[in-house]
């Protein structure tokens, strides 16, 4: 593992470097009052578990659970679906009565919403679409499995393989989108392209609204797995919002795809290169401009763990009953691998943990 205290803590990156400008939300009500009216969505459990937290030598570990969230098995179901329920509820709102069925499931009929996906987000934007009448065609890099297309396309979305990797298959559906007249519906942000991707960060404070009604004391650590950092955006903007300064957030990345790390250590978005990495909805070389802006400021520190650090936490985790993906361990694997880092990072004895199972186990790459 390897770690890096961020210089930028509290200031960010300068305006001038290159970073696309806007805000991170950090106020759950609007999104929380959309979902009071869809008819499945039910919190996440947050599971103490107390056998790791003495295993890992701290006083307290929770984690949040988002292996059943809304039948999607990620909490990326509450990111493209939230901006696609946005557009069709503001619709149908205008008319100034309450929508039928009906018009809901028409309400963006005609509507095509594209994205590129190296996993769930994809199936986020698939379910969101059927629901609301609309198309959804998802782009898939060919190092993703073939299993997880044809998820996408029992949810009802088009599937196309462009590129080699989540990069290229991104820079494809965002020229086709803009030829064709397609809702370009992004989890990552650039110069000239934040609003899409805010309305998906700012589904996410759902989850982090959940945990905060259910803890009962606030942590010291919040430890945020990112691939191209939306997650660990929303929920550090929350954190520092609600619980203050004294958190202490860890961003964790695979070792081969540190793009957050390496950005912020250069104070410029930067892409990266590495090998495909076994943490494949982590595996993204170049970082979204939002989130890289807010961790700039509010990360404490980055950490990157290998393929093997993630495997043997997704097994260890396993032999408790918490079945999930290399991608889905990563935050815990950064307290199970600490090792030399811990006293850098402030674990100890008296540390309370809070960590995030983000999917279940699946062979969706």
């Amino acid at each position: 593992m390897e770690r890096f205290t961020n210089p930028l803590r509290g200031r960010g990156i300068p305006a001038d470097r290159g970073l696309a400008q806007g805000e991170v939300p950090s106020d759950p009500s609007g999104v929380q009052a959309l979902l009071a009216r869809c008819p499945v969505a039910e919190p996440t459990p947050l599971v103490s578990a107390r056998s790791l937290a003495a295993a890992f030598g701290v006083a307290r570990l929770d984690l949040k659970d988002e292996r059943l969230r809304m039948g999607l098995g990620s909490f990326k179901a509450l990111g493209a679906a939230h901006v696609i329920a946005r557009m069709a509820t503001d619709r149908l709102d205008r008319s100034g009565r309450p929508a039928t069925e009906e018009e809901l499931a028409t309400a963006l009929e005609g509507e095509v919403f594209a994205c590129a996906s190296a996993g769930n987000h994809g199936l986020s934007v698939a379910a969101g679409a059927a629901v609301f009448g609309a198309r959804a065609v998802v782009y898939l890099s060919d190092t993703v499995p073939e299993a997880f297309a044809d998820r996408l396309r029992q949810r009802g979305a088009e599937v196309v393989r462009a590129g080699d990797d989540y990069e290229q298959s991104m820079a494809a559906v965002a020229a086709d989108a803009e030829q064709r007249g397609w809702v370009l519906l992004s989890d990552s942000s650039w110069p000239g392209y934040v609003d899409q991707p805010a309305g998906v960060m700012e589904g996410y404070l759902a989850l982090a609204s959940e945990i905060d009604d259910a803890l009962d004391r606030t942590p010291t650590h919040v430890l945020l797995q990112a691939g191209v950092g939306g997650l660990a955006a929303a929920v550090s903007a929350f954190v520092r919002e609600r619980w203050g300064e004294e958190v202490t957030i860890v961003v964790v990345e695979p070792a081969a795809a540190p793009a957050l790390l390496e950005s912020i250590r250069a104070g410029r978005p930067v892409a990266t290169t590495g090998p495909v990495s076994s943490m494949g909805r982590l595996d993204c070389k170049e970082p979204s401009h939002l989130a890289l802006g807010e961790l700039a400021r509010s990360a404490d520190h980055l950490v990157t763990i290998d393929d093997a650090e993630a495997d043997a936490t997704v097994a260890l985790l396993g032999e408790r009953g918490i079945t999930t993906t290399a991608s889905g361990a990563a935050g815990v694997a950064a307290l199970h691998h600490a090792g030399d880092h811990r006293e850098a990072l402030g674990f100890d004895g008296a540390s309370r943990v809070l960590a995030i199972i983000t999917e279940g186990a699946t062979d969706a790459g």
